[in-house]
């Protein structure tokens, strides 16, 4: 699979979908969906029932989230004067010329309305947690770029998505189909949240002089390239060694995930050999792909 790479702005927009599907940043929507599998896979392996309708909601649900929240970040980054024709970055398509920012943002509305939607079927089901869990996912993702202190201008970005796509996202998973909590929801979520913030990171790590000069404060912008290695390596590696705890707690099946951990390490060597730049998008796929595929052996570990 190849991660999107930069698009000069003078290139011609393509017609119809492909304008939205570009936005979506399709490459990294596995972070999404990723703790949905493994929420579901932990309740089914406590001994619930399967109810496919509430996973498929929640699946879209997430994923209608973080399309919503990437498409508020392109139209609100362009307007900041964040994304500048020289970004070595994935294409933008409000920063690219291909939609306009009002359309992109009337996009990012209609995918946080559905979300809601779909929202309402799962509070009948879950109750408050639900409600109180897609709320505050909603307001985070207008967060993450709205505001006068959007949190992708603050060193917080990467613990939003860790909270949001790793905790938030696997409890309330696990909660749709069980109705109960459990400690190990929480274990997983740490498991799943840990590469997604990686992902951010990488992301971070590549723009930092960008961000710099237009006045945003990453992580990696705070403590330098240096120290954002080393915060990489930990969200990287750590999830295995919560691998080992859940598995000390009566879930061995979470050992299937330590398959996914030469990637893992494959991944940082690759950051440590690679200059900054626009080949810095490859790791930030690749990322994506190594969290998606420890999120899914340990669904497939997990499951009765």
């Amino acid at each position: 699979m190849r991660p999107e790479l930069p698009i000069a702005v003078s290139t011609a927009p393509p017609s119809g979908w492909h304008v939205w599907w570009t936005a979506t940043r399709p490459r990294t929507l596995s972070i999404a969906a990723t703790p949905v599998l493994v929420g579901t896979a932990l309740a089914l392996g406590e001994g619930a029932g399967l109810a496919w309708f509430a996973m498929l909601a929640a699946l879209c649900c997430a994923l209608l989230i973080q399309v919503g929240t990437n498409l508020h970040n392109d139209a609100a980054d362009f307007e900041r004067g964040t994304d500048q024709p020289d970004r070595i970055g994935p294409l933008r398509v409000t920063a690219a010329g291909w939609a306009s920012p009002a359309a992109v943002r009337r996009a990012a509305l209609i995918s946080f309305a559905l979300a809601l939607t779909l929202g309402i079927y799962l509070v009948a089901v879950g109750g408050w947690p639900i409600l109180a869990a897609g709320i505050a996912s909603l307001l985070a993702g207008w967060s993450y770029s709205g505001g006068r202190h959007p949190i992708s201008h603050t060193p917080l970005g990467e613990l939003f998505v860790l909270v949001f796509f790793g905790l938030v996202a696997v409890a309330g998973s696990h909660w749709l189909q069980l109705g109960a909590w459990s400690s190990h929801a929480w274990l997983a979520g740490i498991v799943v949240g840990m590469p997604a913030a990686a992902v951010l990171l990488v992301n971070n790590y590549r723009d930092l002089e960008d961000d710099l000069r237009s006045g945003r404060r990453t992580l990696a912008a705070v403590i330098g390239r240096e120290y954002s290695r080393l915060v990489y390596v930990a969200l990287m590696l750590l999830p295995y060694a919560v691998l080992l705890l859940l598995a000390s707690q009566g879930r061995r099946g979470a050992l299937l995930g330590l398959l996914a951990l030469p990637f893992a390490v494959s991944l940082i060597r690759r950051l440590y050999r690679t200059a900054p730049g626009p080949q810095l998008n490859l790791l930030l796929a690749g990322t994506a792909q190594a969290g998606f595929a420890l999120g899914l052996l340990l669904s497939i570990g997990l499951l009765p």
